[in-house]
């Protein structure tokens, strides 16, 4: 379906608003706008593992979200979601259920990246028809802003504080969209919040209605953990893509497309400068580590174009 911003924007919401996420929370910007997806007419079963999204949209007896919904621990969405999607086939195979329903599980980094990665793994090595959608927003924010492995390198976190002895988080970020794509799975693909969305929405579309196994990767800005002005969440999504720190990619049945290539590629600091987590980056004798910061941007955007071909 062509992409029809007005037509887009007035449907009906899936997640209610009254829930308790911050303002400007970029975990839920993507939620609604991968649940917008949904074609008129799916109904969908949603999972959520343990995070701010959950605590804050699911307040028994009380939720945010109009479908079929189920709470996860950490590190079971993957398991539990194959384990409904596998129970609904069977039950059409047997004339129980005659309805179309969509499979879309909703993580953190934390129980994406780190706790939930073994049951995500499995779920998309046996294929299961389910879609994974990671809200990265680069730390354990929900339960006070600790590092993982979907952290920046340099980040200053309450696990990995900055100080006399530590600029802040010194492994670089695991790419998971990589591992993911890796499963040899029908679509993995890698966004944020640019524009009218475009680029979002339809990743989400692809990855509801392709047959299989589908990881969505979407860098969701936290303004507590990266410590921005709220109203900047846009520019700071716009300065990591122009940036390549968060490129916009897709892997289709193995092969891997590259969405959006800047003009002229901007230096990293434009995209560390307006977070406070990496306000010490920018004194006088830490510029030896912006360097290295750049360099290892430049080193993963290199390995994205080989892989796609450019």
């Amino acid at each position: 379906m062509a992409f029809n911003f007005k037509e887009v924007m007035s449907k009906p919401e899936r997640l209610a608003p009254g829930h308790r996420m911050c303002a400007g929370c970029g975990g839920t910007i993507a939620v609604r706008t991968v649940l917008r997806a949904l074609h008129e007419g799916d109904k969908a079963v949603i999972g959520n593992a343990t995070g701010c999204l959950e605590v804050s949209s699911f307040m028994y007896p009380y939720t945010a979200w109009e479908d079929s919904y189920m709470h996860n621990a950490f590190e079971n969405a993957g398991a539990t979601l194959s384990g409904i999607e596998t129970a609904y086939h069977a039950l059409k195979k047997k004339g129980k259920i005659s309805a179309n329903y969509k499979f879309i599980t909703f993580g953190g980094d934390g129980g994406t990246y780190d706790i939930g990665l073994q049951s995500l793994s499995g779920a998309m090595e046996r294929n299961h028809d389910m879609v994974y959608v990671c809200y990265d927003n680069g730390a354990y924010m929900n339960t006070g802003i600790q590092r993982s492995s979907a952290t920046p390198m340099f980040a200053d976190t309450t696990t990995t504080p900055v100080g006399k002895c530590s600029n802040g988080k010194m492994q670089n970020r695991k790419d998971l969209a990589s591992i993911i794509a890796n499963h040899d799975i029908p679509y993995v693909a890698q966004s944020t919040f640019i524009g009218t969305m475009k680029d979002l929405y339809e990743k989400s579309e692809k990855a509801i209605y392709t047959p299989g196994a589908a990881f969505l990767n979407i860098m969701s800005p936290c303004p507590r953990g990266w410590r921005y002005d709220t109203p900047d969440i846009m520019k700071i999504c716009k300065l990591a893509v122009e940036t390549c720190y968060w490129p916009l990619f897709e892997v289709v049945e193995g092969k891997w497309i590259l969405n959006y290539e800047p003009k002229k590629k901007l230096p990293i600091e434009d995209f560390l400068r307006p977070q406070g987590r990496f306000k010490h980056l920018f004194k006088p004798e830490n510029e030896n580590l912006l360097v290295q910061y750049q360099e290892e941007v430049d080193r993963r955007w290199e390995n994205l174009l080989y892989m796609c071909s450019k």
